[in-house]
């Protein structure tokens, strides 16, 4: 919940700066001096690259959340097998052969989202974050389909 909460006050914040920047913007592009234009048009464009990446983000974490919720019910989430470091993590020495073996279970079933949400929970655990983001994206890809 609290989560769900710091990503609503920076969606805010967000459309705050928006709102803000656009304001200067426009200030900019009505001076007629070229650098301010150029300056202006580039405050209208970079504002809403963050908020496209925000949505982005936002998109995959609420289907990311609603994936782990339903697998949690389901009672298939993965269980720590060994003992995790005080930062939750799973010590370096345990972590591949765990994410083996998972890896080998989602290879096995392609088409199932579930196998590949444990690889990617898994994966997270390990500190592989970037394997785990792409292991998640393929499991909402699958959920849908």
């Amino acid at each position: 919940m609290m989560s769900r909460i710091g990503v609503g006050v920076m969606a805010l914040c967000l459309a705050l700066y928006i709102v803000v920047v656009g304001q200067r913007a426009v200030l900019m592009l009505t001076t007629g001096e070229p650098i301010a234009i150029a300056l202006g048009v580039a405050l209208i464009v970079m504002p809403l690259i963050g908020a496209w990446a925000l949505v982005r983000e936002m998109q995959f974490g609420f289907a990311a959340d609603k994936l782990g919720r339903t697998l949690d019910a389901e009672g298939g989430m993965p269980q720590a097998e060994t003992e995790l470091t005080p930062s939750g993590r799973i010590a370096k020495g345990d972590a591949d052969p765990m994410i083996e073996r998972y890896t080998a279970e989602a290879d096995a079933a392609p088409t199932e989202w579930r196998a590949r949400f444990r690889l990617g929970v898994v994966q997270d655990a390990a500190g592989r974050r970037k394997d785990a983001r792409a292991s998640i994206r393929e499991a909402i890809r699958l959920s849908r389909s």
